[in-house]
């Protein structure tokens, strides 16, 4: 059972995120007593509200709040009802609203993958964009970015990591070969299209580690992304909420009190950042309680096409979201070459974004560029 007071402090920011209202969010939670089962808990206030959104004909924000009754993941009857029902959800609302979303199953070797997909097979040469979130993310969340990414000229696939979501794929050392996988599977459909990598959070770590031995990664865009000291720094580890290491232990198939020692080999070294050929952009948070700044001077020492955006706020600096999404975008676009007129308007959106958290006194926010993009 979770602690309610750390699943509350974390749904703020998932919320703001999905962009529940604010108002809504604090209704809910002043609800919430424990996290059993029945009136008062977590799955039940989150599940009701989501009925009532859903009553309303609100089907996004009904599985957004079906997401958050599920988070921070699958541990009983109650969240596995939460998930299906936003999944169910999302389905509903791509066919009553028509957007232009395709649901892809894949069959890897290692397990099942289901993804959405906007603009399979590609025309021309576009370029093919995989997104995926983190440990508590699932395809649902990230998969209407599909649409605003399309407006770039963009492809997508919005999938999830191992051991979330749907993906019955294990959450090891090699689950990077998951994506190597992804593109596999849908290769035919790419063709000499460029395939970039948006991986936030934990799924970043994937997407540096496959980058380095699949080629057809062309650049990473990432955010609060552990890297290596996160794995191996003893001391960072009995300090982390025990809501991570709880999920982390959920998706690697180990005992909570185990996850450091099982996962102690997973950082990625030096000489496999020196060697790294792909771009990455990274989005820092200065305060980030889950993952060490460490990484961040890390990827500074040894990346040489990197390009940081250094934010003094919290893990995903849920603060700056009007800034930290349109900056990645934009990083990717830079990646790509792509000179559109969209390009400079992103470029406009994340400087007005910047000035208006400079001018609201919310810190300071700085770039980082090695070698450049």
């Amino acid at each position: 059972m979770n602690n309610v007071e750390e699943l509350k402090q974390f749904a703020v920011s998932h919320a703001r995120a999905q962009r529940v209202p604010q108002e809504r969010t604090a209704a809910v939670l002043a609800r919430i007593e424990h996290d059993g089962e029945g009136p008062g808990s977590w799955t039940a206030e989150w599940s009701a509200a989501a009925a009532e959104s859903e009553r309303g004909g609100r089907l996004q924000e009904a599985c957004s709040l079906s997401y958050i009754a599920r988070f921070p993941f699958v541990d009983g009857p109650g969240r596995e009802a939460a998930l299906t029902h936003s999944q169910e959800t999302f389905a509903r609302w791509i066919r009553e609203s028509g957007a232009p979303l395709e649901h892809l199953d894949l069959e890897l070797p290692e397990g099942r993958v289901q993804c959405y997909t906007n603009g399979l097979p590609i025309r021309g040469d576009r370029p093919c964009v995989i997104l995926m979130g983190g440990i508590v993310s699932t395809k649902e969340q990230y998969a209407p970015i599909l649409l605003r990414l399309a407006k770039l000229g963009l492809t997508g696939i919005a999938t999830e990591m191992p051991g979330t979501g749907s993906n019955t794929v294990p959450y090891g050392p090699d689950s990077w070969r998951m994506l190597s996988g992804v593109i596999d599977a849908v290769e035919d459909w790419v063709g000499r299209s460029r395939i970039y990598a948006m991986a936030l959070s934990f799924s970043g770590h994937m997407a540096l580690r496959c980058a380095l031995e699949d080629p057809r990664i062309s650049g990473v865009v990432t955010m609060s992304t552990p890297v290596s000291h996160f794995y191996t720094d003893p001391e960072w580890q009995r300090a982390l909420p025990a809501v991570t290491v709880d999920t982390l232990a959920h998706m690697a198939g180990t005992s909570s009190d185990k996850v450091g020692h099982h996962m102690r080999d997973w950082g990625l070294t030096e000489p496999q950042l020196q060697a790294l050929e792909a771009p990455v952009a990274y989005v820092s948070s200065r305060r980030d309680e889950i993952i060490p700044v460490a990484e961040t001077d890390l990827l500074r020492r040894t990346v040489r096409r990197l390009t940081v955006l250094d934010i003094d706020d919290v893990h995903a600096a849920p603060a700056f979201l009007d800034m930290s999404g349109p900056w990645l975008t934009l990083s990717l676009l830079r990646m790509h070459g792509t000179h559109l007129p969209q390009r400079a308007a992103l470029r406009s959106v994340v400087s007005l974004a910047g000035l208006r958290h400079r001018l609201a006194g919310h810190g300071d926010v700085r770039v980082h560029r090695s070698t450049g993009i």
